[in-house]
């Protein structure tokens, strides 16, 4: 039987309903925020209105995505690549950059997707024709197996960076390899979903025969934020998640947490970051016939205000010690974790049933930190023991170095790992 926090009679055990495994998630693992919502222009932030229509500055020494305010949707797309012609490859990102730029200025791809020559496919899709640039964000990010398959051919290997490692296996993982992994990600965030979707299906004709989609993963509803001043999201278990994220005005907290730096090594990395993404099933059916005190005793904050136990607000600093010692807050904080502390950018999903008449539904997990290792690794770990593993399974998984931004218009992604400066 499992005692509350509150003091309250006990409630049936989750270990009696269910023998699910699963291991846990840093739903609250980030550092505390403040300060306006902000867009990301160049090298400068600039308050955003309420006009989701509006575009986001592609150039600036750092990607946007990361530190941009969440958009509502997304489309991620891992690739794998299928050519050993580093000049092939290096032009193929040279021009993915070109339609990013357009794109996420709310402009076709190319010459458009009509009024070209009728016997040529047009050189965009035209499925966004007439939206707005819904603040269209794109990041790219290079996965541990492009330097594995490639590094030779490519004159990478000795560009790795060390952090760069296939994550290790945690308690309870379940992960299928066909959503796990990547040579190279691309990360498309707008508040149009036909915005994101349309530039991941651009991007992927333009790499036709140099790369292939490996796998990809719709989202809605963002689980977090980097704007504190607004309204905290709900994940699809009705708890507010992401209260104590970083805020993408925490200039600090970036520098220290997110943004890799000059001594970190290697050079063509700096000032980028590392990007974990977890997709996390949530076995809701059993989720839904848990007792509303169980459910808050394992996160440890109420379902309606959001506030940790024994407080009032939802912003009010956490007493790790009221909670229980399986409470996922109490597990995944900062003062749990020696201080360990990363970006949430997650989404919900929902992707039909699993064939037993139960939603395929929960969590599309993104973390931009400094370091892996002493980030979503070892917050992680300790989330071995997370009262909520019971509900959840870690059923995909993947780690990206993010390089730094595309500075002007004659940058392009990549140009510091396979350019002058590599």
């Amino acid at each position: 039987m499992t005692e509350t926090s509150t003091g309250s009679s006990p409630s049936p055990s989750r270990r009696a309903l269910i023998g699910w495994g699963g291991a846990g998630l840093a739903l609250g693992a980030a550092a505390a925020g403040g300060a306006v919502a902000m867009a990301r222009t160049g090298d400068d932030v600039d308050p955003v209105g309420a006009d989701t229509g509006a575009a986001i500055g592609f150039h600036g020494a750092r990607q946007a995505g990361i530190a941009t305010p969440v958009q509502d949707r997304l489309h991620f797309a891992a690739f794998d690549v299928k050519t050993d012609d580093r000049a092939e490859f290096v032009q193929m990102l040279k021009d993915w950059t070109a339609a990013a730029r357009r794109m996420t200025a709310g402009q076709a791809v190319g010459e458009g997707a009509y009024g070209g020559l009728a016997e040529a496919p047009p050189d965009d899709t035209g499925e966004a024709l007439g939206l707005k640039p819904s603040r269209l964000t794109l990041t790219i990010g290079f996965g541990p197996s492009l330097f594995e398959k490639y590094g030779e051919a490519f004159g990478i290997a000795d560009a790795r960076p060390e952090a760069l490692e296939e994550l290790p296996k945690f308690a309870g993982d379940n992960l299928d390899r066909n959503r796990s992994g990547g040579d190279l990600c691309v990360q498309a965030c707008a508040d149009d979903p036909q915005v994101a979707v349309h530039a991941i299906r651009n991007l992927a004709r333009i790499g036709m025969g140099k790369v292939v989609i490996r796998w990809s993963q719709l989202g809605f509803g963002k689980t977090s934020s980097t704007t504190p001043e607004e309204q905290t999201p709900r994940n699809l278990m009705g708890f507010k998640d992401g209260t104590r994220n970083i805020a993408g005005t925490e200039t600090d907290r970036l520098e220290k947490f997110v943004w890799v730096g000059e001594e970190d090594g290697p050079r063509w990395l700096a000032g980028g970051s590392y990007l974990v993404a977890r997709r996390i099933r949530m076995h809701i059916e059993t989720w839904d016939r848990t007792s509303l005190q169980e459910q808050e005793d394992i996160f440890g904050r109420d379902k309606g205000e959001g506030a940790p136990v024994g407080k009032a607000k939802e912003r009010d600093e956490p007493f790790l010690k009221a909670m229980l010692p399986d409470a996922h807050v109490r597990l995944a904080h900062p003062a749990s974790n020696d201080g360990a502390t990363i970006l949430r950018r997650g989404y919900s999903f929902t992707d039909g049933t699993d064939g037993l008449g139960r939603l395929d539904a929960g969590l599309f997990f993104l973390a931009y930190q400094r370091d892996p290792r002493t980030g979503f690794i070892r917050i992680q770990r300790n989330l071995a023991t997370d009262a909520l593993n019971e509900y959840i399974q870690h059923v995909g998984s993947a780690l990206f170095a993010v390089p730094p931004g595309v500075r002007d218009k004659d940058d392009w992604w990549g140009r510091t790992l396979f350019g002058k400066e590599a």
